[in-house]
This record gives structure tokens, sequence and C-alpha cells, in this order.
């Protein structure tokens, strides 16, 4: 994406900082170092006994390998996106759905055939585990997620051809597993953010509500609310290291906010939520300050 700095004279930082921009800035910086103080003041892990669903067979290298498909209501619940939703968000290849999952630690067990074999526990939430036993397309997707994070996490090559086992809703045994409590530090709800230099129009195109979060300490997420847009259809998006600029169709929208950290505005994905009417952005960030 464009480096916007051109679009507006180069910040001056405390010379041209108005005083709600400064402000943002140290509720920005607040946050950011809470969110590193509870990863030491909050427990570190919270352990969970995941409950049985159902049990995926496939192989690696080193011979057959089972995947617990399980479920717990101390996962966090995946966004409220209808299939549609998600479908055209994976199409687009844009980031604006994950599924909250908890990886296990692998553990031998025996098979049917009394063979040694490898098995892992892959836990989601229960809600949604509910949704996706009425869904073949839910059900693949979390099968091939829970697949290529196993890959992931331990160099596991599996092989792309599974099947779901019949009247066994899992394999061996399933430990308890220790998840971290969700840390989602609220930086500030911002209805009117300018530019510092920016004169405040008193007609024109509406400033959408913005929302934003660290959601990791390298991960800063936006919301932009946008209720008179069915779609994304005329948006326009523009990122820069501290800058969001975005535009809606038929000048309904313009937001012009600075944002006082580094965005990595290359790795930065946006996609249009439809059911909340909310344009939403995941900007990595290239540093956090401390």
């Amino acid at each position: 994406m464009a480096d916007l700095k051109l679009l507006v004279p180069e910040l001056n930082e405390a010379e041209t900082m108005s005083a709600e921009t400064a402000r943002f800035e140290e509720l920005l910086l607040q946050a950011s170092k809470e969110l590193q103080q509870a990863q030491t003041s909050r427990p570190e892990s919270t352990q969970i006994q995941p409950q049985p669903g159902f049990c995926i067979k496939t192989n690696s290298s080193e011979g057959k390998v089972f995947i617990n498909i399980c479920h717990s209501p101390s996962i966090p619940p995946p966004a409220d996106l209808t299939e549609d939703e998600l479908l055209q968000m994976l199409e687009e290849d844009q980031a604006g759905f994950r599924i909250p999952m908890s990886l296990g630690e692998p553990h031998a067990e025996l098979d049917a055939k009394g063979q040694g074999c490898t098995a892992y526990d892959v836990a989601v939430n229960s809600d949604f585990y509910r949704r996706m036993q009425n869904s073949d397309f839910l059900r693949e997707l979390v099968i091939t997620i829970a697949r290529e994070g196993l890959e992931d996490k331990y160099s596991l090559p599996l092989n792309p051809e599974w099947r779901i086992l019949k009247n066994r809703p899992f394999l061996g045994s399933i430990s308890q597993q220790n998840i971290r409590p969700q840390q989602r530090p609220r930086i500030q709800e911002l209805g009117n953010l300018y530019m510092p230099d920016s004169p405040r129009p008193e007609k024109g195109p509406e400033e959408p509500h913005l929302n934003l979060w660290l959601e990791a300490p390298d991960l800063l997420l936006a919301e932009i609310d946008l209720p008179k847009l069915e779609g994304a259809l005329g948006l326009s998006l523009e990122i820069g290291e501290n800058r969001l600029v975005m535009g809606g169709p038929q000048q309904l929208y313009h937001l012009d906010a600075y944002i006082p950290l580094r965005i990595n505005c290359d790795e930065s994905k946006a996609a249009f939520h439809q059911k909340r009417k909310q344009l939403m952005v995941a900007m990595p960030l290239l540093s956090v300050p401390s």
C-alpha cells in the first residue's frame, strides 16, 4: 500500500500536534504498556478440559496421525459472519476472519489395530462448534486451519488427504490444555479524529466512528462504522506508516487519521463486514513503543 506522507505536509511532532491527537497518542502508548504489563501481571495461562467432537485420520512421514477436534466455552468465538460473507473474504484473501483454536501437544496412542500412532487435540469455541456441525463448509474450513496450524507449530508435513472417523468422536484420551487469557485492551473509541494540520469541515463527507485496539503487541486492529453502506463497492483505503485515509462512495464518508505507531502498510489488510456494516482493518506494526 502507498505511503501517505505526500498527501499532506510532513508532521512536525509536538509543534503541529493538536491536543486531541496528543491525547490519542497518550492513550495508545498507555494501552501498549498495559498490554506488556498484563503479560506478567495476569496468569500466563488458564487450564481447560476440552470436550470431544469428532476425529480426523490422516498420516505423515512418521506414521498415522489422528486429530481430535474438540470444543470448550473458554475458547473465544470467531467473528459472527455468514457463510457468504466468509467465502467472499477468503476469495479476496482478506484478514477479516480468524478462528481462535487451541493446539494441544502430541500424545502417543494405539489405533484400532493396536498399532502405534500420534494424536493431537484441537479445541474451538463450543458455540461455534455447534454451528459447525450443521455446515460442511465450516467443518472443512476448521479442519484445514487445524491441519495447517499443526504443520506450522510442529513442523509436521501432513498428507492432504483425510477422513472423519465414524462413530468415534476421539482417539485415545483428551488432555487438559493451557490457554492464554484474552488480552484485548481498548485504546480509544474515536468519532472525529483529524490530522493535526487538517481543518475540521463544517459540511461535506461524514467523519465515521473509528475504534482501535491492540490485538497483540505487534498487531493493531481498527473498526470503522459505515452504517450507510451495504458493501465495499466504491470504498478507498490507503495506509502509510502512521496514516489511515479512507474515502466512501459518493462522498458519503471521509476519514483521515494519524496513528502514532509505525504500521507495516505492505502487510495491512481490510475486509468489509456486511452484517455489522463495518470496515475492519488489520495493521501489523513495525515497532511498538516501550
